[in-house]
This record gives C-alpha cells, sequence and structure tokens, in this order.
C-alpha cells in the first residue's frame, strides 16, 4: 500500500479524535468556567450522539481497524455515555469484499502454491467479508478429504496490506491517547493509553490465524466429552498466519428461531446448553469463546441419530477472541455465582472485594442492604416476570446505575470487557430463544455444586449463619446500653444535625447502588427492553457485568470518562 495513502489514513484518524476532544473540551469545560452549564447539559445528548454517527460514518468509509475500534467502543459503557455505545452497539464488521484477485495471492504466498493445487474447489464468491479479512467455501481433493473424514471447508483469508493498516491506525490511537493522559479531567476517569493497548492486543490476537487454530482445538478439547457441543476441525496443512481452513460447520444459525422450530428442537433446551456451556468455559475450563453473536453459533440438527445420541449439536465458530480468567477473577466470579444463587448479600459484596472493584472506603453494610434489596425484590423472577416489571422502574435503575458510574472512577480491565462484552451477548440469545428463560434455574443447580466442591452443605451454611446471629445477640446489651448512656448525657441531640445529613447521603447513594446491583439480578432483561428502549437494553446488558457470574462479571465498575 502506498505510503501516502497510509498517511493520508493516520492524518483523518488524528483529525477526527482530536476534533472530538476539542468539542469536549469547549463544551465541559470552557462554558461551564463561563457560567453556561446549563446549555453544555442541555445540549449533551445531542452532541454525543452527533459524535457517534460521525465516527460510524467514518468506521464504515475507512473499513481496516476503525470497525473494530467501534465494536470495542461501543462495549465501554463505563468509559462512554449510553447514548454514544448504543449508536455504536449496531456497527456491524460488514465491508465491501476484496477482489478476488488479491484474495488469491495472499493465499498463494501463505501457503506456497496456487489454490488449484490445495482444493478440488474454490469460491471465488466471497461467503462473508469482515474488515480484517474475508471468508470462501471450498472442497479438498479427494486424497485429503478421505484422509480428514470430510471434504467440505471454508477458508479465511486476510485482506493484503492489513498489517500495515492495523500498524497506521493503532500509531494514531495512541498517539490521541498520549494527548489525553495530559488532559487531567479525561486521565482521572480513564487511563486512554491502557485502552489502547487493551484493543490492540485483542486486535492482533484475531489477526494471527494460526493463533485461532489453536484456540479451536483448546476448546474442542474442553468440550470432547460433551456431545452437545461441536467444533470445526483445523487443516493444519492449509493453515498459515494469514489463512485458516476449517470444516465447513455451517447449520441454522441460533438467531434463526423460526428455522430451529421447524427442524423440530425445543429453544428453550437450546438456552439451557448455551447457558451451561458458558459456565463451564467461565468457572471450569477459564477459556471462554468471547465473540458469541450469532453468526458465529449454529444449532445442528441430526434427525438420524443413533439412539442416546443426541438430537442436535451447539456449533461454536470463530475462535478468534477467546478469552482467559485468571485464578483471581475466577474465584471472585465463583463467590458471586454462589451469592447470586443462594441469594446472600454479604458474600457477594465479599465477591466484589475479591474482584477489586470495590473502591477503598466504600460503605460494605449500605451495599449489602442494597444487595438483600434486590434480592427480595427480583430474586427467582423469570424473564417473562422482569418483563413485567414497571418500565419506570426500570428506567430510574438504568439512570442512577450511569449516575454511579459518573461518580466513581475506576476501569474495566481486558479480561472483564471480554467477559462482560459476552455475557451481554449470551443474554439476548438466550432471552430470543426463550423469553420465559429462567436464570436463576441455571444459575441456582450450578452454584449448589460449586458449594459442595468447597465442601459446604445446607447445614454447614445455617449454623454459619447462626454463629453471626449469635454474635450480633450477644453485643446488643452493651450496645443498648452505650446508646442509652450517650442519649442520657444528651450526646445525640447534638450530633443529629449531621446524622440527619449523612443519612440524606446514604439514602442517595443507596438508590444509585440498588439501581447497579438490579443489573446482576436482571442480566437478560436488557435483551427484553431493547426492541422498545434501545439505549436502556443496551445499558442493562452491558451493565449486567457487575455482581453476577453469569452476568457473571458483576461488578466490575471501573472507571468513567466520558468524551
Amino acid at each position: 500500500m502506498k505510503q501516502s495513502t497510509l498517511r493520508a489514513r493516520y492524518r483523518r484518524i488524528v483529525f477526527f479524535f482530536a476534533r472530538v476532544t476539542a468539542g469536549f473540551i469547549w463544551w465541559e469545560i470552557v462554558l461551564r468556567r463561563v457560567g453556561l452549564g446549563r446549555l453544555s447539559d442541555r445540549t449533551r445528548l445531542a452532541r454525543n450522539l452527533r459524535t457517534a454517527v460521525r465516527f460510524r460514518a467514518l468506521a464504515i468509509s475507512m473499513g481496516g481497524l476503525m470497525i473494530k475500534v467501534g465494536q470495542f467502543l461501543s462495549a465501554r459503557l463505563d468509559v462512554l455515555p449510553p447514548e454514544i455505545t448504543a449508536e455504536l452497539s449496531g456497527l456491524q464488521d460488514e465491508v465491501p469484499p476484496e477482489d478476488f484477485a488479491a484474495i488469491r495471492d495472499v493465499a498463494h504466498a501463505e501457503l506456497d502454491l496456487p489454490l488449484s493445487e490445495h482444493f478440488a474447489w474454490f469460491d471465488t464468491e466471497p461467503l462473508a467479508a469482515a474488515s480484517l479479512g474475508q471468508a470462501h467455501r471450498a472442497r479438498l481433493r479427494d486424497q485429503d478429504a478421505a484422509e480428514l473424514g470430510f471434504a467440505d471447508v471454508v477458508v479465511k483469508v486476510q485482506r493484503p496490506h492489513i498489517q500495515q493498516v492495523i500498524e497506521v491506525d493503532l500509531s494514531a490511537l495512541r498517539r490521541v491517547g498520549r494527548w489525553l493522559t495530559h488532559y487531567r479531567p479525561v486521565a482521572d476517569r480513564a487511563d486512554v493509553p491502557a485502552l489502547v493497548e487493551e484493543f490492540a492486543a485483542t486486535t492482533l490476537q484475531e489477526v494471527d490465524y494460526l493463533a485461532e487454530a489453536s484456540n479451536a482445538e483448546t476448546f474442542a478439547e474442553n468440550f470432547a466429552d460433551d456431545p452437545r457441543i461441536g467444533v470445526p476441525r483445523v487443516v493444519w496443512e492449509l493453515t498459515a498466519r494469514r489463512v485458516l481452513t476449517l470444516e465447513d460447520v455451517s447449520a441454522i444459525k441460533i438467531g434463526d428461531h423460526a428455522g430451529i422450530t421447524a427442524a423440530g428442537i425445543d429453544r428453550g433446551e437450546v438456552a439451557k446448553v448455551l447457558a451451561d456451556t458458558y459456565l463451564q468455559q467461565i468457572f471450569t475450563d477459564a477459556f471462554f469463546h468471547a465473540d458469541p453473536h450469532p453468526g458465529n453459533l449454529f444449532v445442528t440438527p441430526h434427525p438420524d441419530a443413533a439412539a442416546g445420541a443426541p438430537e442436535w449439536t451447539l456449533t461454536f465458530i470463530d475462535f478468534g477472541m477467546v478469552g482467559h480468567v485468571p485464578d483471581k477473577l475466577r474465584d471472585g466470579l465463583r463467590e458471586a455465582l454462589v451469592a447470586v444463587g443462594t441469594q446472600d448479600g454479604p458474600r457477594l459484596v465479599a465477591s466484589m472485594k475479591v474482584l477489586d472493584v470495590l473502591l477503598p472506603g466504600a460503605d460494605l453494610k449500605l451495599i449489602e442492604r442494597a444487595t438483600t434489596q434486590v434480592f427480595d425484590r427480583f430474586g427467582g423472577m423469570s424473564m417473562d416476570q422482569l418483563r413485567s416489571v414497571d418500565p419506570a422502574e426500570m428506567m430510574r435503575f438504568g439512570l442512577q446505575f450511569r449516575d454511579l458510574m459518573i461518580d466513581l472512577p475506576f476501569q474495566l480491565p481486558e479480561n472483564l470487557l471480554l467477559l462482560g462484552r459476552c455475557i451481554g451477548m449470551l443474554s439476548g440469545m438466550c432471552t430470543g430463544l426463550d423469553p420465559d428463560f429462567n436464570i436463576w434455574s441455571t444459575i441456582t443447580p450450578y452454584a449448589a455444586k460449586l458449594v459442595g466442591e468447597e465442601g459446604g452443605s445446607t447445614a454447614t451454611m445455617i449454623r454459619t449463619e447462626a454463629v453471626k446471629l449469635a454474635r450480633v445477640a450477644l453485643a446488643l446489651p452493651g450496645r443498648a446500653d452505650r446508646v442509652l448512656t450517650m442519649a442520657e448525657r444528651g450526646e445525640l441531640t447534638a450530633q443529629t444535625p449531621l446524622l440527619n445529613l449523612h443519612v440524606r447521603r446514604l439514602e442517595r447513594a443507596l438508590n444509585r447502588i440498588t439501581g447497579i446491583l438490579a443489573f446482576a439480578a436482571l442480566l437478560a432483561a436488557g435483551a427484553l427492553v431493547t426492541a422498545s428502549e434501545p439505549t436502556l437494553g443496551h445499558w442493562l446488558m452491558i451493565g449486567s457485568v457487575v455482581p453476577l457470574l453469569w452476568a457473571a462479571v458483576t461488578g466490575r465498575r471501573r472507571r468513567p470518562g466520558r468524551f
């Protein structure tokens, strides 16, 4: 690719973000200092939407990494306003296909021989075209097909010059990130260079097809004993860094609800298997498919299945984006899962501490009270029941959640980002398959299993709670005596004004925190709300990265920084 073209691309990206940053400074800083803060507040929503629309147009016209940037930002509700993330959430990784001659040359260079020497047939029309590469159907030669046991394959080939484009785009983004480190209002709320590096790591992982092939085999090994799960086999002899050849496992897309029903398959059972699969990926394997959009999941019917064999399988494809769950994160998520399954507020707060979600000085008792109220209000509700919750109440939760994120500076680490994005997609798919899908019916048995694995039992839990209650009861006489003594001395009266002020502050904080934790219980509700309230639905799905495991990643609030 010509250097002049790459330089022009670099300048276009830098200029766009420079303009956005300058606009933010003008509206959010300069105008406020001259007394026009109300004008800034009134116009913020419209300005944010215009920014998102302009970026979306830029991404579609430029392709390359910009579409990936938009998709990445759409998951960053912790950093960007929801009106921007909602607009970017619909950005699809679809661009005009590359000329076949260029694709053929890349494949030839990677495989050392012309395509005709490797394949009996190769479709010149792409099956799918994305910003980083495109896929073509092909058929193996008879000799290779007989050896491998299948003939039809899908061949992914990277776009020519995509590495140069990625380098230029990342260079431009890194420059913007460096600028923002010198602007304190943004730097205090978001580590932009770290966000850029998180994005860079994810992208570079996606363009290494050898790593993707290895990921597919790891996933297949993890589910080798589960006949319900299918994974395409890799043709290693026809796979290289920029070319990936996989068994063609095309079937009914998981989003094709009518097709699944027509095949005689229970959609509710598909949702359950999907949920079970991700529980294993996260809590047992610590390795998960991080891009479960409807195009990457198939339901494969087996009408001629032998007795005892599954009548269908859930088939995963595209392992370019995978996530790993470190031991500490998995421990925290396991605690969160058990807490949600047993509706144990204090244990849920403890899991947040393990996950490093809570800021120093957080009022743990207040949060425990909030979680208890959420469990009392929403615990055990099915999706149909959640759907009947007063929309005004849901909207209030959403607004309160947003306020809390603005007030508390913390940022989502990469492993939590991928998991949170993944959970948001899953919640939508499960409720789309089965509107009555009950997340509790999936979480509770798994939580019981985890409790059993850690040596717990119902009796043990009862004894533990009894000890806690006994300690409180024994302490009550002494506490009551101290309170009465203070009252006699007049000390309580003297402190009443400050106490009232503190109570009002706690009430406001409790309302905000309750909004957050509601999403932990309402995970899948976001998908149901999306049709009528797209912005709210998107908040809820991304927000279900709080104290759930299955919204599993619950509470990962992090550091807001709004542009």
